[in-house]
């Protein structure tokens, strides 16, 4: 994909909307919609969405409104296999991850160009893996993974951390002890990177969601997971 050269009036437009911390959705010319939610910051995080659900997924809407909250502003994108999938009404697999990285990279270099400091790069499980390999290719600022896929569910020999040795920016993962795409018990036998924070969600499934058993709810961990964000994207 080349660069977009967007409109003068446009990115001056959008710069203004992040230094004054509105909220809602951006049609980026020639590209597509992005959200724009939470309190102007001198860094950003750059969100991309699961496998199977966009940025009006139950968890995102919840995910992003933490984030702001805790101080995070974030700006939130759908792939266009998802676009194209909440057009047609149907469900369809996302293609090669490949794919998916390019379409990031495209992002990061249309929006980074507007904000105030550095773009972080983040997303949720499928997300969060094609903003590490984009990472991993191109450096970032940092990268916050929310709910990584160490491994499809049931295969955990098929590891998704060939890549991972060469992320050199600060990491964030924030993961449920209960995710069954990596479990802390399963995490805890892997050789990550010395500086790799992980922020362990107690009881937390896939979606953060506990048990009732637990005396937790999905928003204490979810405070949780953007308080460890909020201050590591602080430190940079």
């Amino acid at each position: 994909m080349s660069q977009l050269v967007l409109p003068d009036a446009f990115t001056q437009e959008f710069s203004q909307a992040l230094a004054a911390g509105h909220r809602g959705e951006w049609q980026v010319p020639d590209l597509a919609p992005v959200i724009m939610e939470g309190p102007p910051s001198r860094n950003v995080l750059l969100l991309a969405h699961g496998a199977g659900a966009g940025h009006d997924s139950p968890f995102l809407l919840e995910w992003r409104a933490a984030l702001a909250r805790a101080g995070v502003q974030t700006l939130s994108f759908e792939f266009a296999y998802l676009r194209e999938m909440r057009a047609a009404g149907r469900r369809r697999p996302p293609p090669k991850v490949a794919r998916l990285v390019e379409e990031m990279r495209l992002w990061r270099d249309v929006l980074s160009q507007m904000v105030p400091g550095a773009l972080w790069l983040g997303g949720k499980s499928m997300g969060g893996r094609v903003a590490s390999l984009l990472a991993a290719e191109d450096g970032a600022p940092g990268l916050v993974l929310a709910g990584y896929p160490f491994h499809p569910v049931g295969k955990p020999e098929r590891l998704r951390l060939d890549h991972w040795p060469s992320l050199a920016c600060p990491l964030v993962v924030l993961q449920g002890t209960r995710d069954p795409f990596g479990t802390r018990d399963e995490v805890a036998g892997y050789e990550l990177p010395a500086h790799a924070r992980l922020e362990w969600l107690e009881d937390g499934d896939h979606d953060w969601s506990p048990r009732r058993l637990s005396g937790l709810s999905r928003q204490d961990l979810m405070a949780k997971a953007a308080r460890a964000t909020a201050d590591a994207m602080s430190k940079s």
